[in-house]
């Protein structure tokens, strides 16, 4: 079982610096949805952590905040 919570704690760790990032470019859902080419409530999903997020979204996500997809996936609290 671990693995199931390693993989909830990268959708927790991916929905904080999504909102994070947004935030700090004065986004709101439905702007990064539209710069991202996603839905408004798919992103809303995803900062709830309820979205199981491919990469090539996580890569259109990073585009559009202008940072490597990486960093939506740093845990930033360590």
């Amino acid at each position: 079982m671990r693995l199931k919570s390693e993989t909830s704690e990268l959708r927790s760790i991916l929905a904080i610096n999504l909102r994070r990032l947004r935030a700090e470019l004065a986004l709101s859902q439905e702007r990064l949805a539209d710069l991202a080419n996603l839905h408004r409530t798919y992103v809303g999903s995803i900062e709830r952590s309820e979205r199981n997020v491919s990469i090539d979204n996580i890569a259109k996500l990073a585009q559009a905040l202008g940072v490597e997809p990486s960093e939506l996936l740093k845990d930033l609290t360590q």
